[in-house]
């Protein structure tokens, strides 16, 4: 199943995203997420903890979750990849067409940083 979505993931609203901080200490946070070609896109600013964490370790855990994070579903390992500029009209793409808030929401005008997560 390289390269594809577990089912346990397609079409949920929310992801648990755990990041590792460099002590080894997992930082779990509920987000959304937009999936296109087996890949999950998130959508975030560059300032926040787990763009940070993704950039000293690519390596993340992904599962299903409600919206405050409760893990409802079995977890898989991940890599995330920060986006370059260039990506993030095709990412951003993949939210709004699943959320129709992230259209309209001055939160999410303020993104400047995209992940995309491939699994194993």
């Amino acid at each position: 199943m390289a390269n594809s979505i577990p089912p346990a993931i397609h079409g949920q609203q929310y992801i648990s995203l755990a990041t590792f901080r460099k002590t080894g200490i997992v930082v779990q946070t509920p987000v959304w997420f937009g999936e296109e070609d087996g890949k999950l896109y998130v959508m975030t600013r560059s300032d926040m903890g787990k763009t940070k964490r993704i950039r000293n370790n690519p390596q993340v855990k992904v599962a299903p979750c409600t919206i405050r994070g409760k893990i409802t579903g079995p977890e898989f390992a991940a890599t995330a990849r920060i986006l370059p500029k260039q990506e993030w009209d095709r990412a951003r793409k993949t939210l709004t067409r699943k959320y129709w808030l992230a259209k309209i929401s001055a939160p999410f005008s303020r993104a400047d940083a995209f992940f995309e997560i491939t699994f194993a």
